[in-house]
């Protein structure tokens, strides 16, 4: 028998079976995957509609995905934990409502998975050595495991988009 304890949400935010299939996905992909955040987050952004992200979603992901040091996402610690303040910065002064609802957004198209602490704050702890021993906000890991699927969405878009072009010009 498998056992999967899955993260539930802090407050009254539900938890749905997409939530525990996202997350039992990111914990099996394979430690040595490795992908560039920004070309995932362009091939995202190319798939939006396919998705189902709005534009204002996407600069709350490009927010977070600033939070990341490094330009890989690899690894087992891929959780980022900003404030709403910090946050609401980086997303060029989105108000403090529009920013939890485009967040939850993120959540529910599986793009990324809340990590919430018993208080709700995001937070890290760092064992002696100082490396982080665990982390609560948000884990970017199914951004890695999707990639490919991503990618794959990205390029059936632009072949549309080259298809319509060339129609267009026929006409």
């Amino acid at each position: 028998m498998e056992r999967h304890i899955a993260t539930t949400p802090f407050g009254r935010r539900s938890l749905t079976l997409a939530h525990v299939a996202a997350q039992m996905a990111a914990r099996e992909r394979a430690p040595d995957l490795a992908v560039n955040k920004w070309k995932v987050f362009d091939t995202v952004r190319v798939a939006r509609h396919r998705i189902g992200v709005s534009d204002r979603a996407l600069s709350v992901l490009n927010a977070l995905l600033s939070f990341f040091p490094e330009a890989e996402l690899s690894g087992d610690a891929l959780v980022v934990f900003p404030s709403n303040r910090e946050l609401i910065l980086r997303a060029n002064g989105m108000a403090p409502a529009t920013l939890r609802r485009h967040l939850a957004q993120l959540v529910d198209c599986g793009l990324v998975i809340r990590r919430d602490s018993p208080n709700g704050k995001r937070y890290a702890r760092k064992a002696a050595g100082g490396a982080i021993a665990e982390a609560f906000g948000f884990d970017l890991a199914p951004l890695v495991v999707r990639a490919g699927e991503f990618a794959g969405w990205a390029a059936e878009v632009r072949a549309h988009e080259q298809a319509v072009r060339r129609q267009r010009e026929r006409v």
